[in-house]
């Protein structure tokens, strides 16, 4: 929240600092969200429709926005101090929970709870804890008070629309017209959250760690890219029996090479670079604008285009390792080459967006990585799995090698800065250490 003389910290809450980092504690928290993240690409996985990919976006959505009320809430507080740990771990319970219910959230499954309601409880519960802490900080400022009621009003209706969705259906609508009903009040429910989030400078949050802010994003972007490893690993289902024969060791190497120029097409120097621009933009007001749309908004494609990429992933690997198919694997379905390509090209197109927003810097080389990718899922639809594979690798390692000629001058100048900032922070902490420990 912004830092006015009225707002009256105490020992149960505390404020965070501009140096702030991410404590072990938000670490915590990302666990729930990287088994959330293989509960999504593995229930799509096992049944890939048109329909599974339109729900899988749709959750990943709701819990990426339950993730950034975290980040947030860490930037503003420290979330290892006072009575907030506590409020951690309620929440974090209830992220597990919520990820459980991923399966029956649409379609309420016979013999247990009903899904769809557990679902919208589970998320009132995260993100109604998330915005009663900013406003319990806000509580002896009237006029942020009256602000902190924006963010309270998108977390109740979009829930009351979640319960509808779960419910009023199966009453207004049978057979084939329930799950399309059910789906269109979801995307409501996402549209009015998102929606919201777009008056963010008038409710008087902005970022007080832009360190800490960029940081939380890196890493949940690592752990979607991690979640395409762990799908390297468990797509064959290896200990199911299957052979581990050389075209699922090529497919796996290939998937790294892909992971990896992935990593390194936002961490290299892009990543660095947006973390300087925010650290530039001095004005809260328009710290705050940068913070929701080069990361808020713009991290979320990037995340969904990883994991997108490996649910297709996992399922080439799961073809390719069984016997009776042919070598070079058989073609891939229309929705697996989408998925496949699409991911990898959602993630890269987030990335030249990202650069243009913050650094005011047009990244071409992706740009033109996506521009030859799109016309390929033609192509690459009749070709055998691996091979369709190894194409999309090609274009990567393309993209990488003219990303670093393109980009040296600029790649160099913003290593050497982050480089330099390191190696001060480390000295300052040395000395304090000295004088102190």
């Amino acid at each position: 929240m912004e830092r006015e003389d009225k707002i009256r910290w105490s020992r149960a809450v505390r404020p965070g600092a501009p140096g702030s980092r991410t404590t072990r504690l938000e670490l915590f928290y990302d666990l729930v969200f990287v088994f959330a993240f293989l509960n999504v690409t593995d229930l799509t996985a096992a049944d890939l429709s048109w329909q599974a990919l339109f729900r899988c976006v749709l959750v990943l959505a709701l819990l990426w926005w339950c993730w950034s009320g975290f980040a947030a809430l860490g930037n503003a507080v420290r979330t290892d101090q006072g009575t907030i740990p506590l409020v951690g771990f309620v929440t974090t319970a209830a992220v597990f929970v919520l990820a459980l219910a991923i399966p029956s959230a649409f379609v309420e499954i016979p013999g247990g709870l009903h899904g769809p309601v557990v679902f919208a409880a589970c998320y009132f519960l995260v993100r109604v804890l998330q915005v009663g802490v900013f406003g319990w900080v806000v509580r002896s400022d009237p006029d942020l008070r009256q602000r902190w009621l924006l963010l309270l009003g998108p977390v109740l209706i979009a829930t009351a629309l979640l319960v509808v969705a779960g419910l009023v259906p199966q009453r207004v609508a049978d057979g084939g017209a329930e799950r399309p009903l059910r789906l269109v009040i979801w995307l409501v429910a996402i549209g009015v959250e998102y929606g919201a989030g777009l008056a963010l400078p008038g409710t008087g949050w902005t970022v007080i760690s832009a360190g800490h802010w960029a940081e939380r994003h890196a890493l949940i972007v690592l752990i979607a890219l991690g979640e395409s490893i762990i799908s390297l690993g468990l797509g064959p289902e290896l200990v199911s029996g299957l052979p581990l024969t050389a075209p699922v060791v090529v497919a796996a190497v290939v998937g790294i090479a892909i992971v990896a120029v992935l990593w390194w097409a936002y961490f290299d120097s892009l990543a660095l670079g947006v973390e300087q621009a925010l650290h530039r933009a001095r004005m809260p007001a328009a710290r705050a604008a940068l913070a929701r749309n080069a990361y808020t908004y713009l991290h979320l494609p990037m995340v969904a285009g990883v994991i997108l990429f490996a649910l297709a992933l996992k399922r080439l690997l799961h073809t390719v390792s069984d016997p009776d198919t042919p070598p070079w694997g058989a073609s891939l379905p229309v929705i697996e080459v989408v998925s496949l390509y699409g991911g990898v090209i959602l993630y890269l197109a987030a990335l030249a967006v990202l650069g243009a927003v913050a650094t005011r810097n047009v990244r071409w080389p992706p740009v033109t990585a996506v521009a030859v990718l799109i016309p390929l899922i033609t192509l690459a639809h009749r070709l055998p799995g691996l091979v369709a594979l190894v194409l999309l690798a090609t274009v990567c390692a393309l993209l990488l090698v003219v990303q670093l000629v393109a980009d040296a001058p600029n790649r160099r100048t913003v290593r050497e800065t982050a480089l330099q900032e390191q190696l001060a922070a480390e000295a300052e902490q040395t000395e304090w250490r000295r004088r102190y420990l």
